[in-house]
């Protein structure tokens, strides 16, 4: 297994040169390798995305109700806008994985580059302190907070909405297949409102395949109304 990141790489990456390089090496570590993983790192650094999100949008939209703001968190802070910067900053390029996992495509997945980019803010944050993590935050999320021009609706909401208002049943939800590993997994969820209609849609976890299928289902449902 390789020494893990150098100094340079984790202050390019962070923009804060480190003070204790094991931390960030730590946060790096997938669980395959043996060695000290990132999970508890992880959960700290989730904890700290999300208040300084929420801080962020408390200061930057004065007039928006709690809901808008819990709405426009909850898409900022997902595992799919993780996933993305993570895979922009290739942090997965730098995590120490076991051969296995390696093999099984550990250094594509999503999940796991998400969990890593909040195991380094976690890291960060105990490291540099919360100035050091905040300034990370802000400019890997900075442009995405201010783009949200209004606060994005989740596919499964917007879904149960649109059923409500035309007087349908709610979604159901079914989960039609997972496979791959334990660190790489594929889920596919099938939707249906009713007998009116059904799709599918693929995603890391379950929760993302549910919304892939809502998205898909909303789309064919307001497509169709359009004809």
């Amino acid at each position: 297994m390789s020494e893990g990141a150098s100094a340079e790489t984790i202050a390019a990456i962070t923009g804060a040169p480190p003070g204790d390089l094991g931390l960030y090496h730590r946060a790096l570590t997938h669980g395959s390798s043996g060695a000290g993983d990132y999970q508890r790192l992880e959960f700290l650094g989730d904890r700290v995305l999300g208040l300084v999100i929420a801080s962020e949008l408390f200061r930057r939209f004065p007039k928006a109700s709690e809901g808008e703001l819990s709405s426009r968190l909850h898409a900022l802070a997902s595992g799919e806008t993780c996933a993305r910067i993570a895979q922009r900053l290739d942090l997965n390029a730098h995590v120490r994985f076991g051969a296995q996992a390696i093999s099984d495509g550990g250094r594509q997945s999503d999940n796991v580059a998400a969990d890593v980019l909040e195991a380094l803010i976690g890291a960060l944050w105990l490291d540099r302190g919360e100035v050091a993590a905040r300034a990370f935050i802000v400019r890997e999320w900075g442009a995405m907070i201010e783009g949200q021009t209004a606060a994005p609706k989740h596919p499964k909401a917007a879904l149960q909405e649109w059923a409500l208002a035309r007087k349908r049943r709610p979604p159901e939800y079914r989960l039609v297949r997972r496979e791959g590993p334990d660190h790489a997994p594929r889920f596919r969820v099938a939707v249906a409102v009713g007998k009116l209609a059904e799709a599918e849609g693929e995603g890391a976890s379950k929760q993302a395949a549910e919304k892939a299928a809502a998205a898909a289902l909303l789309d064919r449902l307001t497509q169709e109304e359009k004809q």
